[in-house]
Formats: structure tokens, sequence, C-alpha cells
């Protein structure tokens, strides 16, 4: 008869490799002594968050499921997605700063001659399993072998849509470092990524490579692979400072106070890379909605518009049951209200923040018309209730 031991070892042989590995030893003794982790779990800041849909799961259903919704989140047609070379990032960029979007939340940010890819998902699909689970609305705009040499991988937590096991396993072929929040490197050791080429970091913990200093800042989120969410692993926003430009990636977020305190100690920004997709009324503490992004950013760059906000986490795996292109729609009208200077790439189309910004609303080809729900006066009358997050930012600021 088989013992307990033998038994774990078997149920653990038929775990899919994607789940990872929760951490143990030292880096779990360094978790439990994190200001951070209370009563077994790390701590959202402002307080507990709900993590998983609330509401009722009829509702849910019912909102998911109906046809006229599922048609909306999906393209009508092919995404135009820029035909990125090795050429288009092999010069280095007029200002010192260059951002890439390849889609959802990966970007290849050029800082000061440094480069950093944040949040690398090559994948097919967002799931352990390649055969199910959310598959991608447009391809990479590139091979990741045709990316050319990567200085450092910053990573923002440990869900499917952020760390893809066959992109860091390609990764773990080379000689990139990776900066990712505590506990993450358990994973990424798992996958073949050598201890010395990790900097594991609590939030306000700074790092230094190549001439950038990194900085692993607070969000509001949560972790988990696997069938059992143990919540030791952390999420975290990233500060990227070089001598010259500094740039912040927000990961996956709620809208919480905190982005005031990280642009005071590390801003203002030249840019912003922030999750503005895969909201939902359902799960309101954990994703922002465009307009608290948008507030987001203006916290971070100290109440007013400054710096070029590159909207993340959208337009390429459907994730929540609002229009795939809403996100897109909804930051232009909210951003021209602010007055706020926002890039709209198209996935792997390279600009730099400091020149001419690409603007072209590209998702309306290939989109059913999405609605206009800001309050823009003189132009568009609101009726009825108005999306959560809708905020006047005329008068609220």
């Amino acid at each position: 008869m088989a013992g307990p031991r033998s038994l774990s070892a078997g149920l653990s042989a038929l775990q899919p490799e994607a789940f990872g590995v929760d951490p143990s030893g030292e880096r779990l003794a360094r978790i439990r002594r994190s200001p951070h982790f209370k009563d077994g779990v790390f701590q959202n800041p402002g307080g507990p968050s709900r993590t998983r849909p609330s509401g009722s799961p009829l509702d849910f259903a019912r909102l998911y499921f109906d046809k006229d919704a599922r048609t909306r989140r999906a393209p009508s047609a092919r995404i135009p997605v820029h035909a990125t070379t090795l050429a288009d990032i092999a010069r280095p960029p007029a200002s010192g700063l260059r951002l890439t979007w390849m889609g959802h939340s990966s970007v290849l940010a050029e800082i000061d001659g440094t480069r950093v890819l944040f949040d690398p998902v090559w994948g097919e699909r967002c799931s352990p399993f390649p055969f199910a689970g959310p598959k991608r609305l447009h391809p990479v705009p590139l091979p990741l072998a045709a990316l050319g040499p990567v200085d450092v991988v910053v990573i923002s937590h440990d869900h499917y849509d952020h760390l893809d096991l066959p992109t860091i396993k390609a990764l773990a072929g080379t000689d990139t470092v990776f900066a990712v929040p505590l506990g993450v490197g358990a994973h990424l050791e798992h996958w073949g990524v050598s201890a010395d080429r990790l900097r594991e970091l609590d939030w306000h913990e700074s790092t230094r490579i190549g001439g950038l200093t990194l900085t692993a800042t607070p969000a509001r989120h949560f972790c988990g692979r696997g069938l059992r969410n143990t919540q030791h692993t952390l999420w975290a926003s990233w500060v990227v400072a070089g001598e010259e430009h500094r740039v912040y990636h927000s990961g996956d977020t709620g809208y919480f106070d905190g982005f005031q305190a990280i642009g005071t100690q590390h801003g203002p920004f030249d840019a912003t890379m922030i999750q503005l997709g895969a909201y939902s009324e359902f799960w309101p503490d954990i994703h922002m909605t465009p307009a608290e992004a948008l507030r987001a950013h203006l916290d971070l760059q100290g109440g007013a518009p400054a710096g070029v906000l590159l909207p993340i986490h959208w337009a390429t795996f459907n994730l929540a049951p609002h229009a795939w292109a809403e996100p897109g729609e909804w930051t232009k009208d909210a951003a021209e209200e602010a007055g706020q200077a926002v890039a709209f790439p198209r996935p792997g189309e390279p600009f730099e923040p400091g020149g001419k910004l690409p603007a072209e609303p590209w998702w309306r080809a290939v989109s059913a018309p999405v609605p206009h729900l800001w309050r823009r006066p003189g132009t568009v009358e609101v009726t009825g209730e108005t999306p959560r997050g809708d905020l006047d930012l005329a008068g609220d600021r």
C-alpha cells in the first residue's frame, strides 16, 4: 500500500510542468520575513481585496455566454500586426528611450542603452495546457529568437498571461538576468534558469543591472498557477530608471492610492505602461478600467498630464466579458478629455515617447462599434448608468 509520501510524489508527477513549484527552503523563509506577508499569505495594499468573481455566478454566466457579447469579444477580421524586424529595433533610439508593445503586457523597453523585456508571453495560449485556455487574438509580432539580446527580463507576477513556460524556457538558454517578485524565482529555477541570474525582490527593494535601477513597487492583485493557490509568491509593479529616462510598468493591479506614493518617490516618468483591460464589475479590486488606469497615470505623474501612457493588457487574449476593443476606445476618450498623451501602437510597432506617437485607432477597422460612454460636453450625451471607474476628469482632480 502506498504511503502518504509516495502518493504525494505520484500526484506531483501528474501536475503539468507549467504549474511550476512552491517556494521552499531559504526562499520560503525570506517570504515569511517579509513585512507584506501575514497570516500565511501576501497582503494587498489598501486592505483585503476580492480575488474571485463577486456577485451571482448565474449573472456572470448570462453575461459571458450572451451571443452578442461573445461576438464583440473577438475581432471581426485579422488584427493588424506591425511586421517587426530586428532592423527596426537594432538601431539605438534617437532619444535614448524606445518602447515596443508586443501585445498584452509584453513590452520591450530600450532605456539608455539597456534592453528590458517586461512580462514576455510568446506562447499561443495563456494556460498550463497547450490544447485549452485563452488563445491569442493575434500572432506574436516576431519570433522570440529574432528579438536580439535582452539584458534583463522583468516579471510582474506568476499568472499564465504574464509568466509563460515556453517563453521562459527559451530565455533560460540565454545569459539574460531576471528581475522577479519574491517567490517567483522558484518557478524559474524549476524551468532551468540558474539562481545566479535571478534578482528576487520584495516591494520597495531595488537592484542594479547594467546602467539601470529596477525597483519592485506595490500592486493590488494576487498570484497562483496550480490547483492550490498558496499566495506564496508576490506580485509587483516595476520602476526602471536609467541615467536619463525612467518608466513604470504596472503589471496587473486594481486602483489604489499607492500610485501617488510611487510617483512621489520614483517619478515623474517618461512613460507608463498601465494595465487597463480584462476588467469587470465582477472583480473590481484587481484590474483597472480605462478611467482608473488614467487616474493611476496622473497620480504617478504628480496629478497632472505628463509623459506618455501606453495601454497594456488588452487586445491579445479574451479574459473578460467586455468587448475586446473597448479598452482602446474608452482610453482614447478619457485621455483626450484629460489632455493626456497616449500611444496606440499596433502590436510590434516601435515608438519613442519623446517623438511622434502612434495615435491611429487601428482597432476600429476590425471591431464592431464600441459605445462612447465618457462625458464629453457638446459631443456625447450620457444616459443611464456609466461604467465603473467613469469620472469627471475636469472637476475630480
